[in-house]
């Protein structure tokens, strides 16, 4: 148990999918602006990653490393088709946010018009297909340590994009020069706030 909350406060605060890896940085910025439609795409990909981190590390373990296929017989025990990672991933990815996009047309059809492109977009989203790869990489050995990792990295996302939309609502009150205005302006609390992220490296459960 205490290394499934290990894993999940690094990879909400040290391994930070926005901070320490700038992944997901075109919806990170563009949905941004306001809190309300920060949240509703925070919380969808909290959803689509804590779905398919897991179901990845299933086909990744019992389909495509080599040697997963034993289970079927000896004669797949060296088939190795991990060059079908990336196809598969994707098509798990993809399948999820479809599953989202209709979720949220149906019972928030508001929220779904705010989002626009950038909710079907979290299919081709860096920091979804980031966290598939980084559970290959880093070999976790149960479904539990993926499935905690994958809801940190959302939850770590969540952070990032509703605390920037908090400051960047706030900030249309102040008297920012013409031209750090919009982006300008984001791009240098975002590195603000990396830093501050930054604090957290010190932690060690």
């Amino acid at each position: 148990m205490e290394e499934l909350v290990n894993i999940f406060v690094r990879s909400v605060f040290i391994d930070n999918m926005v901070f320490a890896y700038f992944l997901g940085m075109c919806s990170y910025l563009a949905v941004s602006k306001t809190v309300t439609t920060a949240n509703g795409l925070g919380i969808a990909v909290i959803f689509v990653l804590g779905i398919t981190v897991p179901i990845n590390y299933l086909i990744e373990n019992y389909f495509l490393m080599a040697g997963a296929l034993s289970w079927l017989g000896p004669r797949f025990a060296e088939l190795d088709l991990s060059f079908l990672s990336f196809i598969m991933f994707i098509a798990v990815i993809a399948s999820m946010v479809q599953l989202v996009e209709m979720v949220v047309e149906k019972f928030v059809p508001a929220l779904y018009s705010s989002l626009g492109i950038f909710l079907p977009l979290i299919a081709v989203n860096c920091a979804i297909l980031g966290g598939s790869l980084f559970m290959q990489e880093r070999e976790y050995s149960t479904i539990a340590e993926a499935t905690s990792f994958g809801l940190g990295s959302g939850v770590g996302f969540y952070l990032a994009i509703v605390g920037l939309a908090a400051i960047r609502e706030k900030i249309k009150y102040s008297n920012v020069p013409p031209p750090l205005r919009g982006l300008g302006i984001t791009f240098i609390i975002t590195g603000l706030m990396g830093i501050a992220f930054m604090s957290f490296l010190g932690i060690n459960l």
